[in-house]
């Protein structure tokens, strides 16, 4: 599903964040938002008429605040007011202009809160501790914030006006951590039998949770998603499944199939092996097929435990098998001929659409993928695919007609012509856009490009401020002569990174322990799939990780003439190799103290490049003389004395110098944002590095502050 669909997420969270600044001046919020439907013409929802008068509240939470907006009210007044919300509060995201997914409270109960008669004191204050409590603990997991939430939902759930417009108000304001056990979701978790065997088998859904509950609830989904366990693959994906379960339409369709009317066409996404690397095979066979043949034809098994059960028993008894025994199901049982097939490659790629023409069979003459079925390929070529694919070998995806849609208009076309398959246009970025974005010279450029195409791995090294970051993504594009961000990929290591976070690994499930592929291992699997293209692969702080356990045995597999070479996988037996089009971009940070040297066998594999401050080259002048500010003229000539300093100091050393980034910025110039960078970026580093030399800070600090008198 594009992630356009639920494009409402992101202001939604942000605005969550930005309403936690007022919960200890909750008037100012009242007042805003006073005046906000005032200004809209709209009726004000902050008025309590229990008594017969319209009196204004005087205080307000958080939940009953999302609730103005997430209530019976027409789309147009909902974008009405978060324009409003947006203007008022300078949120940065956009406003969406469809609100799939979002579950709406009852225009009579949108309160989360009592009247003045019935509410206890404490009551709104919970909710802005609770409130709190649940965006720092979605946005950063940890155990101790876990009990306490748990903990704080059991206590709201006792508050006068809290029951399961709780969870909504949770989904409302992190929509990807929290499920939301309204209504229509609750009839739908009843109706799927997937769902109530792997997420409420210990709780009925139509009992109100406690916050162990709950909290349990929400967690099963978190991993059910990322296992690919049921067809739904996000909280906002399953609301939105659940309110077209409910909506009319669906429901005619199910009594039309109760009647035995004719079964409708069925649209699916596949994937012709492992990154489809037997699509080429499939297609001149004009076929389709699965692999775990040892289990033989999958329509003698009557159930889907059944088939895994025998994945257990025929090849790993510690998996589960729970996406596989599926996918092997819905191949043999549920594709039917005529239905559409579209061919995926990774999760960025349509590589081709056909129509299913025969029943399931098995042909055991075949060495390997025997389950099979007969297709028509129509199409054939390299496509976009719209947002980020599902990762299952095979998903159904015919519940969701905004997506089948644009995965047709892909290939529809108004004109009776054969179709060109054509890949996806990306903005154009050359060396001139490199050179005028990234502060280096020609002559720098032509090194950094010859040293990725002769070593393949490359290592960008300086000190804090010079830029490493973005010169590693904009030399990437450069050298794809576009923007073409599906082939590039970034990660940041650190001192935990482990190989099987990189490569593979066996990771904790529900009932055991599966495989789990790292981002290394499928954007080579990628690459190997376009080897006529380049790919680049960005690793930042690479010094911080254990470079030889994180690479395990594809340590030898990254020197540029083992490139295509392939060793057997520490986890699985599988002969695998690096592609000749994949290249390493690291970055490293010359001024850290805590890091040792790249032992001599990753240095013998990456060419290093120091990038330097840039204040003298000709982008940066062009920037002081665009910015009109005498002020930042005089703090550039002042910090390269300090950098001076800095390199000629003992204990520090040209590794700690100040680069360029730090005085460099897209937004506007003016000595507000001169002040703050000297204050919080410029004055902490030197507190820093001379945290043993007082006078040196106070000595430099006074001149870096007498530049704003000038």
């Amino acid at each position: 599903m594009k992630n356009d669909t639920y494009q409402w997420t992101e202001i939604y969270s942000e605005f969550a964040t930005k309403l936690l600044q007022y919960k200890n001046n909750r008037e100012e919020l009242l007042k805003l938002f006073n005046q906000l439907f005032k200004n809209l013409s709209l009726k004000n929802p902050f008025v309590d008429r229990s008594s017969g008068l319209d009196v204004q509240l005087d205080d307000v939470d958080p939940f009953t605040v999302f609730g103005t907006f997430n209530k019976g009210i027409s789309d147009n007044n909902r974008i009405l007011i978060l324009n409003e919300i947006k203007r008022i509060f300078d949120l940065k995201s956009e406003v969406p202009t469809t609100f799939n997914g979002i579950p709406l409270i009852n225009n009579m109960a949108s309160w989360f809160f009592g009247n003045q008669r019935d509410r206890k004191p404490t009551d709104i204050q919970n909710l802005w501790d609770f409130f709190e409590l649940s965006l720092e603990h979605a946005d950063q997991p940890e155990q101790h914030t876990k009990q306490k939430f748990i903990d704080s939902f059991s206590k709201i759930m006792k508050q006068y006006k809290i029951r399961w417009n709780i969870t909504m108000g949770l989904f409302w304001v992190r929509p990807f951590f929290y499920v939301s056990l309204d209504q229509k979701n609750r009839n739908y978790f009843a109706k799927e039998a997937d769902i109530l065997e792997a997420i409420f088998y210990d709780h009925n859904p139509y009992h109100l949770p406690d916050g162990k509950a709950y909290y349990a609830i929400s967690e099963r989904f978190r991993r059910a998603f990322k296992d690919y366990t049921i067809s739904q693959t996000n909280f906002p994906d399953l609301s939105y499944k659940a309110w077209l379960y409910s909506n009319e339409q669906v429901n005619e369709e199910i009594i039309e199939i109760a009647n035995n009317e004719p079964r409708e066409t069925h649209y699916w996404i596949y994937s012709a092996g492992q990154g489809s690397h037997k699509w080429e095979e499939f297609y001149e066979k004009g076929i389709m097929a699965v692999g775990r043949s040892k289990i033989g034809d999958i329509t003698n098994y009557s159930t889907k435990s059944e088939i895994k059960e025998a994945l257990k028993n025929h090849y790993d008894e510690n998996q589960t098998y729970k996406n596989a025994g599926h996918a092997l199901w819905q191949f043999a049982n549920e594709v039917q001929k005529g239905d559409v097939i579209f061919v995926k490659k990774g999760i960025s790629r349509i590589i081709g659409r056909g129509i299913v023409s025969s029943d399931y069979y098995f042909d055991d003459s075949l060495a390997d993928y025997q389950n099979i079925r007969r297709v028509e390929w129509t199409d054939y070529g390299i496509w976009e695919h719209p947002g980020t694919a599902a990762t299952k070998l095979l998903t159904d995806i015919t519940d969701y007609p905004e997506y089948v849609e644009q995965l047709q208009s892909i290939f529809d076309s108004e004109s009776e012509d054969e179709i060109e398959p054509m890949l996806p246009q990306y903005e154009k970025y050359t060396k001139e856009d490199f050179l005028n974005e990234v502060f280096i010279n020609d002559q720098a450029y032509n090194r950094l490009e010859n040293l990725v195409n002769f070593k393949q791995n490359l290592i960008l090294q300086g000190a804090p401020g010079v830029g490493k970051t973005f010169a590693a993504k904009r030399l990437a594009y450069s050298l794809m002569g576009e923007k073409d961000t599906t082939r590039v990929k970034m990660v940041q290591f650190h001192q935990s990174y482990s190989y099987e976070d990189f490569i593979m690994g066996y990771k904790p499930t529900e009932t055991g322990f599966e495989i789990q592929y790292g981002p290394f291992y499928t954007f080579c699997k990628e690459a190997e799939e376009d080897s006529d293209r380049a790919y680049f692969f960005i690793i930042d702080e690479i010094n911080r990780g254990n470079l030889s356990k994180i690479f395990g045995e594809l340590l030898m597999l990254i020197e540029a003439d083992k490139r295509g070479e392939k060793l057997r996988l520490l986890y699985k037996n599988e002969l695998f190799n690096v592609p000749k089009n994949v290249h390493i971009i690291g970055m490293m940070n010359t001024a850290d103290r805590s890091l040792a040297m790249m032992d001599y066998a990753l240095r013998r594999r990456f060419a290093f490049m120091e990038l330097t401050p840039a204040f003298d080259s000709m982008g940066y002048q062009e920037f002081l003389l665009n910015a009109k500010l005498p002020q930042l003229n005089t703090l550039v000539s002042l910090i390269k004395q300090l950098n001076d300093q800095i390199s000629d100091d003992e204990s520090l050393g040209r590794g700690f110098v100040i680069g360029h980034s730090y005085l460099f910025t897209s937004k506007s110039v003016d000595v507000t944002w001169l002040e703050t960078v000297i204050e919080y970026e410029l004055i902490p580093l030197l507190e820093e590095y001379w945290f043993d030399s007082p006078d040196k800070v106070v000595e430099w600090s006074t001149k870096l502050r007498s530049v704003l008198n000038d």
